[in-house]
């Protein structure tokens, strides 16, 4: 998937709330009353690129699901997560790291007991995460390579749901589920001169709007970017990135 072409003015992190680097620090502080909050909402954002590593190092979907629910486990255990240093790297690379880290550790250990304790750190429906993993392309891309690739996809995930919901806020979903796909230059989409009269619009009012929309993406992918690094100045590298992962 290649993001739109259009440029956007550089964004800063303030308008956007703390970022995910401080959340997650938080989920690891037992003493902090929002701990068990940010951890589940880090969980359910990023538990699929994890699953989907831990899948093409060839485990199965069952041992797949033990693991991911482990390796979030064991950040946990001991206040791991308080040890994580933003300075030393993005949020991305940390998680990764961290995660084949305790792949290593599992292979050495062929004895260790159920991974994660058994704990369910994270819900999700098991047949939902396979059958989503299924419909990937079979390709040689290294587990760290499909990894970013999910994790690019979840930040455009993200930033797709709160567009929609800033449309619909203005009662204009209809207009969003219309244009979205134009987002990417899909030749496949709706044309123009069909999305405008059902709307009451102009064929050059949805041009208009659909460049907004292209500007309005890409400051709000910028601010999911810069929402995953300790410094703003290393949002431009991660962009550039994400970008060629998306594109390979």
């Amino acid at each position: 998937m290649n993001l739109p072409s259009e440029r956007p003015e550089s964004v800063g992190t303030g308008r956007f709330g703390t970022t995910h680097w401080s959340v997650f620090l938080k989920a690891g502080d037992s003493q902090s009353p929002d701990a068990h909050a940010c951890l589940t909402h880090l969980c359910q954002t990023y538990w699929y690129p994890l699953y989907g590593c831990v899948r093409r190092h060839g485990y199965s979907p069952a041992d797949a699901q033990d693991l991911t629910q482990a390796v979030f486990a064991k950040l946990l255990e001991k206040g791991q997560i308080s040890l994580a240093d933003p300075a030393r790297g993005r949020l991305r690379t940390f998680l990764l790291r961290s995660l084949e880290n305790f792949l290593r550790t599992q292979h050495r250990d062929r004895n260790t007991q159920k991974r994660g304790g058994g704990q369910e750190i994270i819900s999700w429906d098991a047949q939902t995460a396979e059958a989503r993993y299924a419909d990937e392309p079979i390709e040689s891309n290294s587990p760290d390579a499909l990894f970013d690739r999910h994790w690019a996809n979840t930040l455009i995930e993200q930033v797709l749901r709160q567009l929609r919901d800033e449309f619909a806020a203005s009662g204009r979903v209809e207009l969003f589920d219309a244009l979205e796909p134009h987002l990417w230059g899909d030749d496949t989409a709706t044309p123009y001169g069909k999305i405008a009269p059902p709307l009451e619009m102009t064929v050059v009012a949805v041009r208009v709007t659909l460049h907004r929309l292209r500007h309005r993406f890409h400051e709000l992918f910028r601010a999911a970017i810069t929402n995953t690094v300790e410094d703003p100045s290393d949002a431009e590298d991660e962009l550039r990135h994400l970008r060629r992962i998306l594109a390979a």
